[in-house]
């Protein structure tokens, strides 16, 4: 035994009222395939106009090698100018990748190719949409987002694989502390069991996008993505409605964001070290008392 995946559930469309009961109130991930129909984007957004409309403008790469415990979370590790880099994730395999870039910036044209899903919720922050892009075998670690949004993820190009779990297993999966992300000992596509027991059995989401596809994914959720061929992907994030959960938000931005960045940079490897072990300590008691309940 390992993860128990369970299929997404997937729709051509849905109606704001089935959305809301049963997806955004249930906080249940979804795949809507004909969300992206009456955007531009979908069909205008190939390789080759978007390294036409951002051009050379150098990009910070990022690889599938563990975090620096020296460096801060998301520190790049090469660069590159963006249309050489298209040209690679679109003719070869790679690890490079993307990370959260405001493609907008350089291109604000772009904005006239997308349409905001308002009709499904409110709440969407119109400032801050971002890409990411990936070449096969480029892969985002385990982490939720910090800042805790709702997202509607849309996904161009060659297949993407994601594995989805809800917030309450972040214990059992190894979260480190002060963090939003987990241990990255362990292949979260094929998990050693015997060396990280308090992962056998959680239950998770398992989805393969394809061209055009978007996913729903509710605030909290814990996500891992490996690009399985080149492509790239565009996030919309909108606020939960509840108080609590915005609260919960500043407090992340705030204090994990903040304290796990000095912590190691002041402490570097013991730090790490530190609360490696402790993540370990974590898991394995949540383990014995069979949480979650």
């Amino acid at each position: 035994m390992s993860f128990i995946l369970h299929p997404i559930d997937t729709v051509d469309t849905i109606s704001p009222a089935d959305f809301k009961k049963n997806y955004l109130d249930a906080r249940r991930p979804l795949v809507i395939k004909g969300l992206t129909n009456n955007w531009p984007a979908r069909e205008k957004w190939t390789p080759e106009y978007l390294k036409q409309v951002v051009g050379k403008k150098v990009v910070p790469l990022y690889d599938n090698a563990k975090a620096d415990p020296a460096k801060p979370i998301n520190s790049a590790a090469a660069e590159m100018p963006f249309d050489d880099y298209m040209d690679l994730i679109m003719s070869q395999p790679t690890e490079l990748r993307i990370f959260f870039f405001n493609i907008f910036k350089q291109a604000p044209q772009l904005l006239n190719d997308i349409v905001l899903p308002k009709d499904l919720m409110g709440g969407f922050l119109e400032s801050m949409p971002a890409m990411f892009f990936g070449g096969s075998n480029s892969v985002t670690f385990l982490h939720y987002d910090i800042d805790l949004p709702h997202i509607f993820h849309t996904h161009f190009g060659g297949r993407k694989h994601i594995i989805l779990f809800e917030n309450k297993w972040k214990e059992r999966l190894y979260c480190l502390p002060n963090a939003t992300y987990a241990l990255e000992d362990y292949d979260v596509a094929n998990p050693d069991i015997k060396k990280f027991p308090a992962l056998n059995g959680i239950e998770g989401t398992e989805v393969f996008l394809e061209h055009g596809d978007t996913l729903f994914m509710p605030t909290g959720y814990w996500h891992w993505m490996k690009y399985l061929e080149g492509g790239y992907s565009l996030s919309l994030r909108a606020w939960d409605a509840s108080p609590a959960r915005k609260a919960a938000s500043l407090y992340n931005l705030a204090v994990k964001g903040g304290l796990d960045s000095m912590l190691k940079m002041a402490f570097k490897g013991d730090y790490a070290r530190y609360r490696e072990k402790l993540a370990v300590k974590r898991a394995n008691k949540a383990l014995a008392k069979g949480q979650p309940r």
